[in-house]
């Protein structure tokens, strides 16, 4: 019989949680002044810009007080020829390489009997949410993330059949530990959309503020993992990026470099989001990933664009497409939905795809990356050579 505690050193479920909260404490030290600068630019610019910030602390977030500019055809089609344009570009170099690279790799597992759960979840709880069912109008607000659950659970078992291994069993404890951070890391954008308004929720008025945070967290909770599993299994499918590993290096600055000139960028966007919110929206998405690489080139660690200095940008283009996945189904998900979002983009609200507009799918793409960062900085192996990582 083996003593207790080699049994429990040997658990690889709890020696993965143990190693990450020995990265998340050793790296606490720093935490308070991040936080300052992350919640505080933002509101510091609103400040400078004459708006009040009592404004941004309500809770439940229910006042709508930015004017959006309307649709204006000046904006929204130049931006979408540019966006055809990289689109096509992007598309073109795995097309090029199709026919030197499979497109799909050879599955290396069975399917586990518990995806099984992953596809009655979808299948339950996208009926019951889309339904109104007096008896479930209770519970119908928690729906949402039940769904995201089989979702996770699904591409889970997915990328268990096609590699072998899959996030949720082979690092189990790094893996659930992504609940909690996403929980974390989307109530972020949740603060910084106080300042822009693009998207508000219509259904959550009979919410108190306990309710309404239980309700926002488990829904939150599930951004992260289901952004991993979905890279993995883009990793099964080697054609969506083949010839992406034969880019020209990219040259980088030492990272003390990196560290500080990305800082202050991500924090000047972050400062324009508060202070001008119709002109510096989209750096909603774009000043925390400035921020996210400083501070993993301040730690000496990688960042989502680590490959293309070698010119591989596979595991940039896969993160950014598990993102755009994902907010495919985040946004056909929750347009049957109650609670829901709607959105007020400035400049080219048209042409929607569920409630979402057509361009507003691009905001996914660095989001992909600030997924990646993160989940890195949780100790998750997000790459490993000569098997289908993550």
């Amino acid at each position: 019989m083996l003593h207790h505690g080699a049994s429990r050193e040997h658990n690889p479920t709890l020696t993965g949680a143990a190693d990450t909260m020995k990265r998340i404490i050793k790296a606490g030290a720093g935490i308070p002044g991040v936080l300052l600068v992350l919640f505080g630019a933002p509101l510091l610019g609103a400040m400078l810009a004459g708006h009040p910030p009592a404004r941004y602390l309500e809770f439940p977030p229910l006042t709508r007080y930015v004017e959006h500019p309307g649709f204006r055809p000046a904006v929204f089609f130049p931006l979408s020829a540019v966006a055809l344009l990289l689109v096509g570009c992007a598309g073109a170099i795995p097309f090029r390489h199709r026919k030197s690279t499979a497109f799909f790799a050879p599955p290396r597992g069975r399917w586990p009997v518990w995806g099984w759960s992953g596809l009655i979840l979808v299948a339950v709880f996208w009926w019951l949410g889309w339904t109104r069912f007096a008896w479930f109008e209770p519970l119908r607000p928690y729906a949402f993330p039940l769904l995201w659950a089989g979702y996770i659970l699904t591409a889970n078992a997915l990328v268990e059949r096609r590699a072998g291994h899959c996030p949720l069993t082979e690092h189990t404890g790094r893996y659930l530990l992504l609940f909690p951070a996403s929980a974390v890391f989307w109530w972020y954008f949740e603060y910084l959309n106080r300042f822009v308004q693009n998207w508000h929720y219509v259904g959550v008025e009979r919410f108190g503020a306990v309710e309404y945070t239980l309700f926002a967290t488990l829904s939150f909770s599930t951004v992260l993992p289901a952004v991993t599993a979905t890279a993995a299994l883009l990793k099964t499918v080697p054609g969506l990026t083949a010839g992406y590993e034969r880019l020209p290096p990219l040259p980088v600055p030492p990272k003390r470099v990196t560290a500080w000139g990305c800082g202050i960028i991500g924090v000047a966007g972050l400062a324009g989001v508060g202070a001008l919110p119709v002109v510096f929206f989209p750096l909603l998405w774009l000043a925390p990933l400035f921020f996210l690489i400083a501070a993993a080139a301040a730690r000496g660690r990688p960042t989502p664009f680590h490959g293309l200095e070698r010119g591989d940008g596979r595991f940039a283009v896969r993160w950014a497409l598990a993102a755009l996945c994902c907010g495919f189904f985040w946004e056909l998900w929750n347009y049957g939905s109650d609670p829901k979002w709607i959105y007020l983009i400035p400049w080219v609200d048209a042409v929607p795809v569920f409630e979402m507009p057509i361009l507003g799918y691009l905001g996914y793409l660095p989001f992909g990356l600030e997924c990646a960062a993160v989940v890195t900085a949780c100790g998750l192996r997000t790459e490993r050579p000569n098997r289908c990582g993550y």
